[in-house]
Parts: C-alpha cells; structure tokens; sequence
C-alpha cells in the first residue's frame, strides 16, 4: 500500500491519485496528514505537500487538488522524455511535474466546464483542447506519467512486489440504422423509392426491390458477419442500438418492429448490449429515460452501458443525467472526428463533478477513435493511409503503457461500396484477430 501525506486531503486529490495509483498501477493507496502516522509506515510512501517532511519520496504540490470551484489558469506544457507535461514543480521533487495536478485537469475535462467556443452542433471541439493546442492528444499522457512515476517508486523501494497489468482491447460497434431498407415501413419505402426515381438512382430503385424480395440482404445488415468475426477475435464486441423516435436526425426503424427486437436478442446471445442514445434523448431526460426502458424491455437487464451518439453537447448536464438513470458505464468520452484521447488517458475513470466536486458512480471508458474520424467525409487513397499511420500510432501508445484501447466502428462501417468493397471488413478483420 501507498501512503500518502499532504496537509489537505480533498475529494480532488482522492480521485486523482486512485485513479493513477489504484486504477493505473494497480497500488492501494492511503492518506494522512499526520505526520506519526507516515513516519511509521514502513512501506511505500509519498508526501505530497509544499516541502518535504525528511528525505522522503517527495513531490512539490500545486494548488489545484486543493482548490474549489473552477478559475481560469494559464497553463504552460513543457517537453518532458517522450511526452509532454505541465505544472513544473522544483529540484526537491522527484519528479519534475506535478502529474497529479496535471492529471486532475485533463481527468476532470476542466477546460469543458470553463468558457469556450462551441461548434456548429454546440459541441466542445477537438480543436479548443489543451491537448490538440500543445500536440499531445494522440499520447496517453495520464498513463505515461504513471508510469514514470512507477519508476520513481522501483527505484526507491526495489523489493517491493509491483502489479502488472496487460492491454486489453475493445471494439464498439455503434448502430443507428440497422437496416437501409428492410423493415423501414410502407411509408418510407415510398417516399424513398420516389426519391430515387425523381433523382434518377436507377441502381437504387433495383437493391430496394431485391431487398424487399429477399433477393438480397439489406447492407447494413452486417451483423451475422461481425458476430461471426468476433468468435475468432480475444474479446467480445460491444453493440450500442439506437431506440429514438424517427426524426430529421434518427433514421433507424421502429423500436417495436418485430424484426428488430429480434435483432437485438440475437445479437444479446453473443455479444453485450448497450444503449446508444438519440439527439432527442440528449435534449430531453425525458426521451432518454424513454429509451432506456425500450432497450431494457427488450433485453431484459439492467442498462449496464450507455453511449451518447455525435450529438453530444453538453457533457456535465448529460452525464448527470445519465448518472439519475443509473447507468453503470459511459462509452462517450472521445469526440466525434477527432482521434486521440479527450480526458488524456487509456484507463476507464469515474467522471469527476467539478460543479459539485464530487467524484461520481458513472464509469467513463475513453475511445480512441470513433466511425466519423473515416467515414465523415470522403477520404482518398494518401489522406485515408494517413488516418490509419495515427490510428495505429495510437495504438501502440495504448500498448506501451499496457492500456485499454477502445475504438468504435458502425454496422455500415464494414458494408463496403464499389472499390471499397470488403476493404473495411478485412481491415477490421485483420485489426480484432491481431
């Protein structure tokens, strides 16, 4: 066990080193702020505080673990070995940042709760993060700073038996449309066959006969496919199903079809089942406690994991939201196009309240990549090699620090279109089994 010293102890500073001590490196940690009781400890043990107590593991605190409420701070990142850092403490310290405090503000999303510009979907930006800003967002920092602080500790207790802990690997698999064109509805079966003709989408007109024949399987129906994939694969996969009502921005089929509460019971015998949250559900508590009863309804469990669809606007109000719901586990914290890492790590971690300061029961899972950093827009042959060259990047970064890495892909992901056909299904393929 780890025992800590500092002359405050708050929730901030609870948060932050469980997650880095406990959660990361696998060490109990304790705290105290008497001095007896530190002095008599006769294993691991760190002060934490403004200076040193003797000749102690020591690292030079700043004030934000300390702190309540939220101010602005100018923050200055620095290289620092193969990374980058912030938070400079002195030459008494063992380390030369504070990485709990630093730790603290990208594991809160403390700059999400400051002012700042939203985009045109009243999102938070990839391009407002510090990370962005300083070209550290592809890194794990959190997790590399843990492990040079686990350094810091082998050095000074050698004989102590430290954890290790392996990398683990997940893939979502997000669906907002199960099907293009089975089970749509007579009424959207026309208006979109008189769209396709109007539009001269001959092609178009002929697959939405086929399919309604069964001639053909729809597309999007690619879910036989991936659950025969992830038998081969070293864990399984994770589906989030879309239950909102159809609108300009939900276009899947009716929660109550037949055909697809059937669809979502197969898939539940092999694989978990999460809720994959609508616009309407994130404008509304409403619509989103709504939709949690339509899928546990239909899989007859408790909603253990929740995701928020690219719409996500407002993360403290929306969280809370789902933390009244009682959601276990939010598989959210990303942003939409963007690869690399919102909160700075690749270790699930609690979501942090900074109105209220106080550490939550919602479990946040950090996904690396989500399906619009490819599919968004079109990419050509030397722009799309490049988002894989980061996305592997990315992955052996989470592999270093014996991470989690956890990416999200949609069922049209692997449907494949003209050159592209089966391009996507072997790349996924190849990418699971590694």
């Amino acid at each position: 066990m780890l025992l800590v010293y500092t002359h405050k102890i708050t929730p901030r500073l609870r948060y932050t080193f469980k997650h880095i001590c406990t959660y990361i490196l696998g060490i109990p940690v304790k705290f105290t702020s008497a001095v007896d009781e530190f002095i008599v400890h006769d294993s691991l043990k760190l002060s934490y505080t403004n200076k040193p107590l003797g000749k102690e593991l020591f690292i030079k605190s700043q004030e934000v673990l300390f702190e309540q409420g939220i101010t602005d701070m100018e923050i200055k990142v620095q290289p620092w070995r193969d990374t980058k850092c912030f938070f400079v403490t002195g030459p008494k310290s063992v380390l030369p940042f504070d990485i709990f405090a630093a730790s603290f503000i990208l594991l809160s999303r403390y700059e999400e709760f400051l002012p700042h510009v939203k985009d045109e979907m009243g999102r938070f930006p990839a391009t407002e993060s510090l990370g962005y800003q300083q070209d550290f967002l592809n890194q794990p920092v959190v997790d590399i700073w843990a492990s040079y602080f686990k350094e810091a500790l082998k050095e000074h207790y050698p004989n102590y038996n430290f954890p290790e802990r392996k990398f683990s690997f997940q893939a979502l698999v997000d669906v907002e449309q199960a099907y293009e064109i089975n089970s749509m509805g007579i009424m959207r079966w026309v208006s979109g066959f008189f769209s396709d003709i109007f539009r001269l989408r001959f092609q178009r007109v002929w697959l939405r006969f086929k399919v309604s024949l069964h001639l053909r399987k729809d597309p999007y129906d690619t879910f036989s496919w991936l659950i025969n994939v992830q038998k081969n694969a070293r864990f399984k996969f994770l589906f989030f199903f879309q239950l909102g009502d159809y609108s300009t921005y939900t276009k899947n089929i009716r929660f109550n079809k037949r055909s697809f509460r059937e669809l979502i019971k197969m898939v539940g015998d092999y694989s978990e089942i999460g809720l994959l949250f609508s616009k309407e559900a994130l404008e509304s508590k409403k619509q989103m406690k709504i939709e949690k009863k339509r899928l546990e309804s239909i899989i007859n469990k408790p909603l253990n994991a929740a995701r928020c669809s690219s719409n996500m606007g407002s993360l403290p109000v929306q969280y809370r939201e789902m933390i009244q719901l009682e959601a276990k586990n939010d598989y959210s914290m990303g942003y939409p196009n963007v690869m690399g890492f919102r909160a700075g790590t690749c270790t699930p971690f609690f979501f942090y309240d900074l109105d209220y300061e106080s550490i939550t029961p919602l479990k946040l899972h950090p996904i690396c990549s989500q399906p619009d950093a490819f599919e968004a827009q079109k990419l050509d042959a030397k722009e799309l090699n490049e988002r894989l060259d980061v996305f592997f990047g990315i992955k052996r970064e989470v592999e270093q620090v014996n991470g989690t890495f956890v990416f999200s892909f949609s069922n049209k992901s692997v449907t494949g279109k003209g050159q592209d056909q089966g391009q996507w299904k072997q790349f996924f393929r190849e990418l699971v089994n590694a």
